[in-house]
C-alpha cells in the first residue's frame, strides 16, 4: 500500500494515510511497535474493542503499525461538546477496563495478572458508529489490573490540575465519578498509586507541567477516592 498524506501527530507518533480502510502510524523516534503488535493482535482476537490490524506497508519498518483508519469523535471531544456527560463517560472508561482485565495475559504465567493499557484516557477511546475502539497500545504491559486503574486516574487528575486546560472542573467530576465505579472493581489502592505515580515520574513524554503536579494528582486521586 502506498503511504498518502499525514493525518495527524501525537507525542509520540505520526499517522499517514492509506489506500482503503487503513491508516498507518509510525513512531518518529524509531520505537519498535512489534510489541504494541502483537498486544493488539492478542486483544482483537479475545474480542476486544481495538482497530483491526492491516497488511504491511510499502517500505514499511519496525516503527510503522498499519491498522484500521476510525471515524468519530474522541471520548474527550465527546465530553467537551457535551454529546457524553462525566457519568456515562465514567461509565464507559471504568467498563473498558473492566473488560479488559477479564482477559487473561499474554506471557505472565502469574494467574492473578491482566492486559494493561497504561494509558487508558479520553483521548484514547475513539467514539466510532461501531462502539467506543480503544487505541495507542504502546504502553501496554501486564500486571495486576489495580495498577491500570491507578494509572487512568492520575492521568485524568494531572489534566484536571492544568490551569490552561478549559474543563478543569469537569474533568475532575469525571475522575469522582470514575473512582466511585472503581470502588466496585477493586478501587484504587495506595501501592498502585504510588506505583502509577512512579511510572509517570519515569515517562519521557511528560510536559514540564504533567511533571511539576504529579505529587498533587496523587493526592487528588486518593482523596477522591477516600
Amino acid at each position: 500500500m502506498h503511504i498518502g498524506p499525514l493525518l495527524g501527530s501525537g507525542r509520540t507518533a505520526d499517522v499517514y494515510a492509506l489506500d482503503g480502510p487503513w491508516v498507518l502510524r509510525r513512531y518518529r523516534d524509531g520505537i519498535d511497535a512489534t510489541g504494541e503488535l502483537a498486544v493488539m493482535s492478542y486483544l482483537s482476537a479475545s474480542g476486544y474493542p481495538v482497530p483491526r490490524i492491516g497488511p504491511p506497508a510499502e517500505e514499511a519498518h519496525p516503527a510503522d503499525l498499519v491498522m484500521q483508519r476510525l471515524t468519530g469523535p474522541t471520548l474527550a471531544e465527546a465530553l467537551m461538546t457535551g454529546a457524553v456527560a462525566e457519568g456515562e463517560a465514567a461509565e464507559l472508561l471504568a467498563r473498558l477496563l473492566r473488560e479488559l482485565h477479564a482477559i487473561p495475559p499474554r506471557l505472565s504465567q502469574d494467574p492473578e495478572d491482566r492486559i494493561l493499557h497504561l494509558d487508558l484516557h479520553p483521548e484514547n477511546v475513539i467514539m466510532t458508529p461501531d462502539g467506543p475502539m480503544v487505541i495507542d497500545w504502546l504502553t501496554a504491559g501486564e500486571g495486576p489490573p489495580a495498577l491500570d486503574r491507578a494509572m487512568t486516574s492520575v492521568i485524568l487528575a494531572q489534566v484536571a490540575l492544568d490551569p490552561s486546560f478549559p474543563a478543569g472542573a469537569q474533568l475532575r467530576e469525571l475522575l469522582a465519578a470514575l473512582l466511585s465505579r472503581f470502588a466496585d472493581d477493586g478501587g484504587v489502592p495506595a501501592d498502585a498509586l504510588a506505583r502509577a505515580t512512579a511510572l509517570r515520574a519515569a515517562d519521557p513524554q511528560l510536559t514540564a507541567h504533567e511533571t511539576a503536579v504529579l505529587d498533587e494528582a496523587a493526592e487528588l486521586v486518593a482523596s477522591l477516592a477516600g
